[in-house]
């Protein structure tokens, strides 16, 4: 199963499907008030108890019930926050691509979808859950696609200094711990954050508490119940802050405590390895369908018919059909918009940015470029050797990806401190915003 698909199962099976206020059963207990939505007591008791499941017979590495309600509360917070400014910037994912998620992923398991859907019975999770689950997931990936095009930039400077530091031929696994801080943070607040981290560093130090153990039962971050896993990156990956102490650690090292923007934090150096791919970079193969503006037809007019194309692809038309019809690229149209092997960035970066944000055989939402509007189909990937422009391609995705994570941190911190989340009836501390 590839990383997408695992991400999606994984938070399928954490969430539970999205509650209104217009939807709520009498009686029934709210945990926790996100602006206009709830999360019910059953959701969060039902995330929990998933959480249990997988640390099953490694019980002693989670924290007090009463914390880990808390770090899973705040992931149903988070996915509900992202969900909801997803919708607001017309951000839509309609039944037939929840199918092909579906089937993509019991096809990845060995599975029928009829057979997946035994399988989440057995596990407790019904399956209309499971697919509205899928479904904020998609919402939330596009999301964080629209956000990656309008906001990132990498600058030919950038690349060549990474080339001239050969950064991509080693990669770090690493992990870390996150005491956070407020917005604003008074000072006794940051004396208090930082008498903790100070206090989780010596019990590891002392050898009291593996790092991992300890992420898990302290950090602020959301990945804490992964053991504050940050998986393996190349140095272009890490931020700039770290990389340069991350080249002089030795595995199991422990970098900090240090002050960062959400707060304090420990980063650990698991492992170091040769780069797998060094060498090589990863290409596309994609088709699309392009619908140009001028003349007698307007910007707008040639969104609409890109629009209504995509969503006939959706529906099931084949794509290639559509492009060999109505595509206004001459240079593909005879092969069904076919545009054969690509690197990221072989198209230019907006285009590029849009096939690597969509699975295989997705199709992606109309996006204009100095071409006109696209419609994309991505049919595979693979590695490839690396030619000097190859190898552009890979080192620019990395510092891409790397970019992408520290300005998708700080958006999360600014929906969260600006929404209003009233916590009940859990040990979670109550915070509100906006």
């Amino acid at each position: 199963m590839n990383k997408t698909l695992l991400s999606l199962l994984a938070a399928a099976l954490l969430a539970a499907s999205p509650i209104h206020a217009q939807d709520i059963v009498p009686l029934e207990r709210i945990a926790a008030v996100v602006d206009e939505d709830v999360i019910l007591q059953s959701e969060l008791d039902r995330a929990v108890a998933n959480v249990l499941a997988q640390y099953s017979g490694r019980d002693d590495q989670l924290p007090p019930r009463e914390i880990l309600e808390r770090q899973v509360l705040e992931r149903l917070v988070l996915v509900r926050l992202q969900t909801a400014r997803a919708g607001q910037m017309g951000v839509r994912v309609s039944d037939a691509e929840v199918d092909g998620a579906v089937g993509m992923i019991a096809q990845q398991n060995g599975f029928t979808p009829d057979q997946l859907r035994q399988q989440l019975a057995a596990d407790g999770l019904s399956f209309d859950e499971f697919r509205n689950s899928l479904r904020e997931e998609l919402m939330v990936q596009r999301l964080r696609q629209r956000f990656a095009q309008t906001r990132i930039v990498v600058s030919d400077a950038e690349v060549d200094a990474a080339l001239a530091g050969d950064a991509v031929n080693r990669q770090y696994q690493l992990a870390h711990i996150l005491v956070a801080l407020p917005d604003g943070a008074t000072p006794e607040q940051i004396s208090t954050a930082e008498e903790k981290i100070e206090g989780i560093k010596a019990l590891i130090d002392r050898g009291e508490m593996a790092f991992q153990a300890a992420a898990v039962r302290y950090s602020d971050s959301p990945n804490a119940l992964e053991g504050g896993s940050l998986g393996w990156r190349s140095l272009d990956e890490i931020p700039t802050a770290f990389s340069g102490a991350v080249q002089s650690m030795q595995p199991g090292e422990v970098l900090g405590p240090m002050r960062g923007p959400s707060g304090f934090q420990l980063l650990q150096l698991v492992e170091v390895r040769d780069a797998q791919n060094a060498g090589s970079v990863t290409q596309y193969q994609a088709r699309h369908i392009l619908i140009r503006s001028g003349g007698d037809v307007s910007d707008d007019q040639a969104r609409a018919r890109a629009q209504t194309l995509r969503a006939r692809a959706v529906g099931g038309a084949d794509f290639a059909e559509l492009a060999r019809e109505h595509t206004d690229d001459p240079s593909s149209r005879e092969r069904g918009g076919d545009l054969g092997w690509f690197t990221i960035d072989q198209f230019g970066p907006d285009f590029g940015a849009q096939v690597a944000g969509i699975e295989d055989g997705a199709i992606s939402e109309p996006f204009k470029t100095q071409a006109g509007w696209h419609v994309v189909q991505r049919v595979g990937t693979r590695q490839a050797a690396a030619d000097d422009a190859n190898r552009r391609a890979q080192v620019r995705e990395a510092i891409g990806q790397r970019k992408l994570e520290d300005e998708w941190n700080r958006f999360l911190r600014e929906i969260r401190g600006e929404a209003f989340v009233d916590v009940r009836g859990t040990s979670a501390p109550a915070g509100s915003g906006g």
